[in-house]
């Protein structure tokens, strides 16, 4: 459960939030800092610092193979035990999903090569229904 509420966050942290909720497609630091600019923002620090405090809080997730972040689409994500994601390449949209059977498959696969997995991100990459439709 997310236990800072939203008037909590920082000014700078809001406003990356704020963006972030508003796209289905994951941004880059870079697009971020050029999207926020009006408001004040001028340097990749101060979006680096938003992003980081919002992934420790479990509000945005950073996506590895595109080096991008989104807003979480669960309240609870942080209590699961495995975090994926769909990633449409053709779009760039991007659809967050549980899926249980396939988390229990992943902790019963590190129970037995006794590994201790500290976070469990699934990208899967492919095409969306939307693009995949003919014209």
């Amino acid at each position: 459960m997310h236990v800072l509420s939203y008037d909590n966050l920082t000014r700078n942290q809001r406003h990356v939030l704020d963006l972030l909720l508003q796209e289905k497609k994951a941004l880059s630091a870079y697009t971020i800092l050029d999207r926020l600019r009006t408001y004040g923002f001028r340097a990749p620090l101060q979006v680096y610092r938003a992003l980081e405090k919002l992934v420790e809080l479990g509000l945005v997730h950073r996506l590895e193979s595109m080096n991008a972040f989104i807003a979480c689409s669960h309240p609870q994500c942080e209590d699961r035990s495995l975090i994926a994601f769909a990633i449409c390449k053709k779009c760039g949209n991007v659809i967050e999903f549980n899926d249980e059977a396939m988390a229990n498959n992943v902790k019963k696969r590190m129970k037995t090569i006794d590994f201790r997995p500290q976070g469990t991100t699934l990208e899967i990459r492919g095409i969306c229904a939307v693009c995949q439709s003919p014209v």
